[in-house]
């Protein structure tokens, strides 16, 4: 196959959240092998599926021996509804070409960048190196906590110094991330508002008021993007009277997306005590308050420039109101001010009976502009004619992992991130997938050869 026929053959492999990877890896191992390299495969499980880590050298790994890193995440988001895929004609798997461009789910994010960096690695077979010798891995379950590089990490299968994690940006070196925590509030339903709730399903009528929100959709590291429907909810929740059973209140899809949809039913009763929505109040309350302060810690090299708390998913259930969403953490917040902030709305929660968790968290990084690595990109960039300048990214990725090893990273790939990532007209261009081919062979030349 040619490159633009592998292009295509990898998008047509599913591997989103809910699809197991292993098929990708397969594939993947196959294209190693025929190009002489050395590959090892690590099956993992996850939730009941069955996942996989790929490691390619280009020759086996001796103890001892200190490497460079390619790292490049093998998952992608789930398509969602495949209507939308009208550039693929309805199927996000089915690749197509125009104008240069390729379409497709992962074209972007990021499974097409392995294949550069797997060809970066082939063109370095048979190479003395120096001090530092490269490794790429391909990692499962990015979209889901990162417990690919998770596990490689923790069996120590990887002994780098630096890292090239990969990463839509358009070509540009991403040199700082924010952190990510993932939040759960579970809210009981007492015993007298269950009771109630169950004889009012049983009787013959019953009068409740409905009210639809809509919003606009976004990734919730970018929630200034969108138009929070559960918070317009929660707003509107604030003003009214605390004597009112919450029949049902669901929205959102995503626990890390900005819901354009939610609903409420309420119901004004007299005698039921103890009823949710007064808890409801005080943790939403606790959580703008919480908004409130994240504002006054800012970096001008972010946009948003604050860390942000975003709702994204409310549902009811039969004992319980859950709520979900994430944290997006700048760097310049200490792990002190962090833990305050979790500590200040676990104090609430606990108040009113409720448990508060923090289901997944990720340090944000940093690594300084002066670093050998990021002046040693810049130099590869700039004798490509490209831009050489560093950004930041709101969201995080492995590099977060990495980075407590000491591994200096960076994050960088073809393709553009916003509007184009985490879409039904997601799409790389073939001339930056060649570019990013180079610069890793370039990468790889400085720091191996």
């Amino acid at each position: 196959m040619n490159f633009v026929d592998t292009c295509r053959k990898l998008i047509s492999l599913d591997s989103s959240p809910t699809s197991s990877n292993v098929e990708v890896v397969n594939y993947l191992a196959g294209l190693a092998e025929a190009a002489g390299l050395d590959v090892e495969l690590i099956h993992e499980v996850q939730n009941g599926i069955n996942q996989a880590n790929i490691i390619v050298r280009t020759e086996k790994f001796k103890p001892g021996d200190n490497e460079f890193l390619l790292q490049t995440h093998l998952d992608t988001v789930d398509p969602g509804s495949f209507s939308l895929w009208k550039k693929n004609d309805f199927n996000p798997y089915d690749a197509v070409i125009e104008d240069g461009k390729i379409f497709g789910l992962g074209a972007a994010e990021v499974k097409l960048d392995f294949l550069c960096k797997l060809n970066a690695l082939a063109a370095s077979k048979n190479k003395k190196f120096n001090s530092l010798k490269p490794v790429l891995i391909g990692t499962f379950g990015e979209e889901t906590g990162m417990q690919g590089a998770l596990k490689l990490i923790r069996k120590n299968k990887i002994n780098a110094k630096y890292a090239l994690i990969g990463e839509a940006s358009d070509l540009k070196i991403i040199q700082a991330a924010k952190g990510y925590a993932v939040v759960e509030i579970r809210i009981p339903i007492s015993e007298h508002e269950r009771k109630y709730k169950i004889s009012r399903d049983q009787a013959e009528s019953a009068t409740t008021q409905t009210k639809l929100f809509a919003g606009k959709s976004a990734h919730s590291s970018t929630p200034h993007l969108g138009d929070n429907a559960i918070q317009k909810m929660l707003e509107f929740l604030q003003k009214m009277p605390e004597n009112m059973v919450l029949v049902e209140a669901d929205g959102g899809t995503r626990f890390n997306m900005i819901p354009s949809q939610a609903m409420v039913e309420l119901e004004m009763v007299s005698h039921v005590q103890d009823l949710c929505l007064a808890k409801l109040n005080k943790i939403y309350r606790v959580l703008q308050e919480v908004e409130s302060d994240m504002k006054q810690f800012q970096d001008a090299e972010f946009e948003p420039n604050f860390s942000t708390l975003s709702v994204g998913l409310i549902r009811t259930f039969e004992d319980s109101l859950m709520l979900g969403g994430s944290c997006r953490i700048l760097p310049n917040i200490t792990q002190e001010q962090y833990e305050a902030w979790m500590n200040k709305i676990q104090k609430v929660c606990e108040e009113c009976g409720a448990v508060f968790r923090v289901t997944d968290y990720k340090r944000p990084f940093r690594t300084n502009e002066n670093s050998v690595l990021i002046k040693t990109a810049q130099s590869v960039l700039e004798k490509m004619n490209l831009d050489s300048k560093c950004k930041t990214l709101a969201s995080t990725n492995e590099a977060s992992l990495f980075t407590r090893l000491n591994i200096e990273c960076i994050c960088i790939g073809a393709g553009v991130r916003e509007g184009n990532v985490h879409t039904p007209t997601e799409h790389v261009k073939i001339e930056d997938l060649e570019k990013a081919t180079h610069f890793y062979e370039q990468m790889v030349e400085r720091f191996c050869l």
